[in-house]
Parts: structure tokens; sequence; C-alpha cells
């Protein structure tokens, strides 16, 4: 008897635009983790803003268990977060694949592209 193949580990990544500039990077961890990280060039642009209160302007990145809770809030609820499960098949608690899926013209500055 063979033994089992290991599961490779792929991990998904999405650039972050602010105003149509790109401002940062999303990587997902193989531990589930999420980070985001801004790009250094956009922090040495002049009047750089942070993509949310919650995520300020730092080389530091910001690691979370799952996904930011200010990217989070960008994936569409209720009955239009019903619409694109069902039409496009999308898994509900995937909620870093709703970001990356659903939220590449998010209402305001922030949008979110994979990779």
């Amino acid at each position: 008897m063979r033994a089992p193949r290991p599961r490779k580990v792929t991990s998904r990544r999405g650039r972050v635009f602010f105003d149509d500039v790109h401002a940062g990077n999303l990587e997902e961890r193989s531990d589930g983790s999420v980070v985001f990280s801004y790009l250094p060039a956009y922090l040495e642009r002049p009047g750089a803003e942070a993509v949310s209160l919650s995520l300020p302007l730092s080389p530091i990145p910001v690691v979370t268990v799952g996904l930011h809770p200010f990217f989070d809030g960008l994936v569409p609820e209720g009955w239009l977060l019903d619409i694109a499960v069902r039409n496009w098949k999308l898994d509900p608690r995937d909620r870093l694949g709703l970001l990356f899926n659903l939220c590449s013209e998010c209402l305001g500055a922030v949008r979110v592209l994979p990779w």
C-alpha cells in the first residue's frame, strides 16, 4: 500500500487598491491566517492614506486569523450574497474567496482583485 500523497498547499493572494492605486496585498497562509501588507512604494507616496482606520499605514504586515474585519465588511450580505453564491456556485463560508470574487468593484475607494 502506498503512502498518501502530500496535500498541495496553495496560497491565495489578492491586490488591494485604494482610489485605483495598488496599495497593498492580501495573502492567505496555509494555517488559515490572512496577511495584509502595504506596498513600500505606496507608503512612500505623498498623501498616502490608510485603506481603513483599522489598518493604519505601516510597513509591518497585519496578520489575522481568518479575514480582517475591514475586508470581511466589504463582502455583500443578505439577498445580494445569496444571488452571488447561487449564480457563481461560491461557498458562503469562504470569506476570502467571496472577497476575491465579489469585491473587484466595491462602493467606495477600496477594491480587491485576486492575483
